[in-house]
């Protein structure tokens, strides 16, 4: 059933008065594959620009924040709790990982999903001069829990495979 859809199929903002508040939680992920060197010069703080890890992880953040400005009848959340880890994958790749929490009456997948693919986009805004043949890949959800659905976990991928 899509919940985005009123009786005649006009697209609305579901309506989460009655639903009762909950702790939720959804981690989501995103993989910026690169030349190794690229990786190489993040790593060793080489960049003209500054620390690339540092200001994709405030631009995820942020993101997060601005879910319900971004995505259409996403509604404004008080998130809890931001997170989001940059990790190197030698030889060729970053992984970011972004965590959100809240208490509330609506789950917080968009808001990870957000923050992981804008952090992706900033790694490559501020590596593209040196390396525009990046690709982001594998942009998913990991897990959520909380929520009448509870409990989703995604599958285990395998080293190199895509979704």
């Amino acid at each position: 059933m899509l919940t985005h859809l009123n009786a005649q199929g006009e697209a609305n903002m579901v309506d989460v008065t009655a639903k009762a508040n909950s702790e939720r939680e959804a981690v989501a992920e995103a993989l910026v594959r690169m030349r190794p060197e690229t990786l190489a010069m993040i790593q060793q703080g080489g960049h003209p620009k500054g620390d690339v890890f540092a200001v994709a992880r405030i631009a995820g953040i942020m993101a997060a924040k601005r879910t319900h400005e971004l995505i259409p009848l996403c509604h404004p959340l008080l998130l809890t709790s931001i997170k989001v880890q940059l990790s190197a994958e030698l030889p060729n790749a970053v992984r970011i990982t972004a965590r959100c929490k809240l208490a509330g009456q609506t789950g917080v997948e968009m808001e990870a999903l957000t923050a992981a693919s804008i952090a992706a986009l900033t790694l490559y805004d501020m590596c593209k001069a040196v390396d525009k043949g990046m690709v982001i890949e594998s942009t998913r959800l990991l897990e959520k829990t909380g929520g009448k659905s509870g409990h989703f976990q995604a599958e285990a991928q395998h080293a190199g495979e895509s979704l």
